[in-house]
């Protein structure tokens, strides 16, 4: 891909991140595509109030063992889904995705992966003050390296360790939620 004049650092880094998921997962084009251009055209992609939408830090919490993966209940959605947040304006997103693996679960010997595992584009609902808006969820695998005793932050209804490879079959569960599990038990399969 070539990268024109204009372009911030962080948004060279994000495209040349996202450029190395696309060599991995040819089959999500149309995803890749989504990620390339909001990044392109949004020098302030990392920041929330950019009220269109905005990259947040996707974290796909896995255990030392590998077999299962910590979820969270939604607070605000309702659902049980992976930890992550807002980048508030960090460009280093594996960073975002280790603090707020931190932050969710009070999980302290964590490892983030520098690599993208897993793009999502979702919408997000209004709420109160805040308009609907669109998250550019970049996620990363966090490994679990020591105690898997976590905290409920206040952000969570609640907190569970699944086994990843009962979430294909699951239909109650997310659809990228399942996307991931796929993914994982792929790459571990070899």
């Amino acid at each position: 891909m070539n990268t024109t004049n204009g372009l911030e650092p962080w948004q060279i880094a994000w495209l040349a991140q996202i450029e190395a998921y696309a060599l991995q997962h040819a089959g999500e084009a149309a995803s890749i595509d989504e990620f390339r251009d909001f990044v392109t055209r949004h020098a302030d992609a990392a920041r929330r109030e950019l009220d269109y939408g905005h990259l947040t830090g996707g974290v796909w919490l896995v255990s030392a063992d590998g077999r299962r993966v910590l979820l969270t209940h939604h607070r605000k959605l309702e659902r049980w889904l992976q930890l992550g947040g807002h980048a508030d304006g960090d460009t280093d997103l594996a960073r975002v995705a280790l603090r707020e693996a931190e932050e969710e679960s009070g999980l302290s010997d964590l490892a983030v992966e520098p690599a993208i595992f897993d793009l999502d584009r979702h919408w997000i609902p209004e709420r109160r003050e805040v308009p609907g808006h669109w998250h550019y969820d970049v996620r990363f695998v966090v490994r679990c390296r020591g105690s898997e005793a976590f905290t409920v932050s206040e952000e969570s209804l609640d907190l569970a360790w699944r086994d990843i490879r009962a979430m294909l079959d699951d239909p109650a569960c997310d659809e990228s939620m399942r996307r991931m599990a796929g993914k994982w038990l792929a790459r571990h399969a070899a």
